[in-house]
């Protein structure tokens, strides 16, 4: 707040506020009291008004009725006597037409007025019109209608009456308002200097910090209460200070070993820390060493079950050769012996057809299986992008998961456009694939026979592929789902899942593929992954050109 600002004092404050309800309240009373005052006034006026009107209305009957204005001029001239009348007319009924002037009076010094018959209907009460009075009295004789009498009276003595109401009101208002005031004073002092002996000890207290002081009682009860407790105030605070200072020196004691105990403690503090960041590190190597193991324990078991589904092709063509060496064998004898026949000729060659028949088929099929698992397994241990159909890969991802897919009747459908071109990284696709398949086989299709699964894959934008995976499980509860990407989270804890399954697909997608991976699942209803990942879509007219 600034130096120039303005402050009213308790003394000030209490004057201007007394004085003002009480001139508030005079002002308003006495306006009151003398509004009905001067309307009493009017109202008396009125009726002497009205009742002269009568008087001289039942005066002008007899004249009217005969005609004789001579006698009601005379009966006018009394009027003098009666100094506050200044205009009195009287108009003659003449049925069918307008009234016409009769007979007037006019006050010496009173200039004569026009006629006011025109104004009967307005003048039939007093009415004020200024510095006088008017009113139109009917002159009737049983029910019979002579006439009217005009009657003016002057209203200076409503004015000397409203004059000297007012200044007798104002004196009042005056006297009253200096007494009020000189009682002011003596309240004023009466409530303002304890206040003001009280504010005194509270700037001492405040400013040089003595404490000692006490507020004196006084005879007003509120301030008396505010005296007690001021000083209890003071007590407490000087036994708080007290104690402050000697808890002071205590402390200045306790500074110097705490000094010395936070030391020691930082220390080991910063021991502890440094092997809580080496067991964090090793925890990271140990769970990415973990990942790398389920990776490599997938493609073991793919190698397994690729290695057991290519040894009956080829089963069948070392079966098929033996065979084939056993009809040579029989057929050379034959020819030794001179005795080889046409018929035994002909058996050979058909049979020899049907064997290599056998042997180039199964030889084939161990071939496509060697290729896929070949392609598969380079994908898995490469990081590095090409070019490939995303169609075919599913295919190879599929050939290379047959020996664990044929043991179940579950369905599996792609859907994705064979002109699917698309260059990223396979390994991590390959991966992601595989383990959403079997995590639906191990997990969602538990107790199923016949379940479903449908991958949907479209381009979303001219840089980024879209993988709908969706499959009709028993779906994950709310609580694991919330946590399933974490690392090793799993339901089948100690029936050989380790929980790493969807934390490394969680981890090829975002970090392998630079994308994003989210579930959608309820109980019983299914699970859907949505996974949106940057690709570089390639034409599969220009790629057949270029090869």
């Amino acid at each position: 707040m600034t130096p120039d600002a303005k402050f009213l004092s308790i003394k000030t404050l209490i004057v201007w506020v007394v004085m003002a309800i009480t001139t508030l309240a005079l002002v308003v009373t006495s306006s009151v009291s003398l509004i009905n005052q001067i309307s009493n006034y009017k109202s008396e006026l009125e009726q002497q008004v009205n009742v002269y009107g009568e008087l001289i209305s039942s005066n002008a009957e007899a004249s009217l009725q005969f005609n004789d204005d001579v006698v009601e001029e005379n009966n006018l001239k009394r009027l003098e006597a009666a100094s506050f009348i200044d205009v009195v007319h009287i108009y003659k009924y003449n049925e069918g037409q307008d009234p016409s002037f009769f007979t007037s009076y006019n006050r010496k010094g009173q200039l004569p007025i026009p006629e006011m018959w025109s104004r009967i209907d307005e003048l039939k009460e007093p009415v004020l019109n200024g510095s006088y009075f008017e009113v139109i009295k009917p002159v009737r004789v049983n029910e019979t209608l002579y006439g009217y009498v005009y009657l003016r009276v002057s209203a200076e003595i409503l004015n000397k009456l409203t004059a000297d109401s007012i200044i007798n009101t104002l004196v009042v208002l005056i006297i009253i308002l200096i007494i009020c005031y000189f009682l002011t004073l003596k309240l004023q002092k009466t409530l303002a200097d304890p206040i003001t002996n009280l504010v005194t000890l509270v700037q001492r207290v405040s400013r040089q910090r003595d404490y000692d002081g006490r507020a004196e009682k006084t005879n007003i009860k509120e301030l008396d209460i505010l005296a007690i407790a001021f000083n209890d105030m003071l007590e407490r605070t000087q036994h708080y200070l007290n104690e402050r200072d000697s808890a002071e020196q205590e402390q200045a004691k306790l500074q110097a070993s705490l000094e010395e105990k936070v030391e020691h403690r930082t220390l080991a503090l910063k021991e502890a820390n440094q092997e809580l960041i080496q067991t964090l590190e090793k925890l990271h190597q140990f769970q990415r060493q973990m990942v790398q193991n389920e990776k490599m324990a997938s493609l073991g078991d793919m190698v397994a079950g690729v290695a057991h589904e290519v040894n009956t092709p080829i089963g069948l063509g070392v079966t098929a050769s033996t065979m084939m060496l056993d009809r040579l064998n029989f057929i050379e004898k034959e020819f030794e012996n001179k005795s080889l026949k046409a018929s035994t000729l002909s058996k050979f060659i058909s049979e020899g057809q049907e064997n290599l028949n056998i042997i180039y088929r199964n030889l084939n099929r161990a071939a496509e299986l060697i290729s896929s698992f070949k392609q598969v397994a380079v994908d898995q241990s490469s990081e590095n992008s090409r070019i490939f159909s995303f169609a075919q890969l599913m295919d190879e991802i599929l050939l290379s998961m047959r020996p664990k897919l044929k043991k179940f009747n579950h369905t599996i459908e792609l859907h994705c456009s064979n002109e699917l071109f698309i260059e990223t990284k396979a390994g991590p696709i390959n991966q992601i694939m595989m383990n959403l398949i079997m995590n639906s086989i191990i997990h969602g299709f538990e107790f199923m026979d016949n379940g479903r699964i449908d991958i949907y894959v479209e381009m979303v934008a001219d840089n980024k592929i879209s993988i709908r995976y969706l499959d009709n499980g028993k779906g994950i509860p709310e609580h694991l789902r919330k946590r399933i990407f974490d690392p090793f989270v799993t339901t089948k804890r100690g029936q050989g899942g380790s929980g790493l399954g969807m934390h490394l697909v969680y981890n090829l997608v975002t970090q392998a593929l630079n994308g994003s991976i989210s579930i959608t699942s309820e109980e019983n209803q299914g699970v859907k992954f949505d996974i949106l990942f940057p690709v570089r879509q390639v034409d599969a007219a220009a790629l057949a050109k270029s090869s």
